[in-house]
């Protein structure tokens, strides 16, 4: 059995692993969703200096204190450049990385670079106004507005994640992951919910440079909204079981 660890997004904590949880380690796998610095549990923790390397640490120290080995390690959405970052870090304890409804981004390049210049504009103007000028408040989570983002939610599923939801330290967003000229090449896999495996490699082939890499990975297919630990938990951990394995 595999350790598995698990680190949420953006506005999550360890909370939103816990049906995903339950079912791996029914399966028999040990099993570590983490709270990062900032955020749930964890929010007495925000300053405006919390970033991504504050997060690897977060991910290092809870692999190397456990002494673990061999550890597929998941990260959703905006929790791909600390994944990453870890994994260059201690290649030699990471068995797999799994990018869920998400993929590694070239180095240089910080999560609010892969959003759409009006999103962008959007989140510095809420941090301003809303966030004391380093912290990107919660989203509404409205399915009329995002329909496709929150594909699978219940009104339960979207009453708890508004419930239990914290502010992001902005700085996770706009640090971007400098990367070894030589990354460490550990075997990775793209489980890919709101885009499909054609249409990363269709990407690729019009030589995207974010999702060229992605095109190499091991492409798994679970159509649902971009919160499939919420909207698709016991078939996302039947995946993650068998990546394990």
């Amino acid at each position: 059995m595999a350790a598995i660890v698990l680190v949420p997004g953006f506005w999550l904590g360890a909370w939103a692993w816990e049906d995903v949880t339950r079912e791996l380690r029914a399966a028999g796998h040990h099993v570590y969703p983490l709270t990062l610095a900032g955020l749930a549990d964890r929010a007495s923790e925000a300053t405006p200096d919390v970033d991504i390397y504050t997060h690897i640490d977060d991910i290092v120290r809870v692999i190397e204190e456990n002494g673990l080995r061999d550890v597929v390690l998941v990260g959703h959405s905006g929790a791909s450049l600390p994944v990453t970052g870890a994994a260059d870090r201690i290649p030699e304890r990471i068995a797999q990385v799994v990018y869920v409804d998400a993929g590694p981004l070239p180095g240089g390049m910080a999560v609010i670079d892969f959003n759409k210049p009006q999103t962008q504009e959007e989140w510095r103007k809420q941090v301003a106004e809303e966030g004391e000028g380093w912290r990107l408040p919660v989203p509404p989570f409205n399915p009329e507005t995002e329909p496709d983002s929150l594909a699978g939610l219940t009104g339960e599923h979207l009453a708890r994640i508004r419930k239990l939801a914290t502010p992001q330290p902005f700085a996770t967003a706009t640090r971007p992951l400098d990367r070894p000229t030589a990354p460490s090449g550990t075997p990775s896999v793209v489980i890919a919910s709101t885009f499909t495996p054609e249409q990363v490699r269709m990407m690729a082939d019009s030589g995207n440079p974010i999702f060229g890499p992605m095109a190499r990975m091991d492409l798994r297919h679970l159509p649902t909204g971009h919160w499939p630990m919420f909207s698709r938990a016991t078939e996302l951990a039947a995946l993650l079981d068998e990546i394990a394995r």
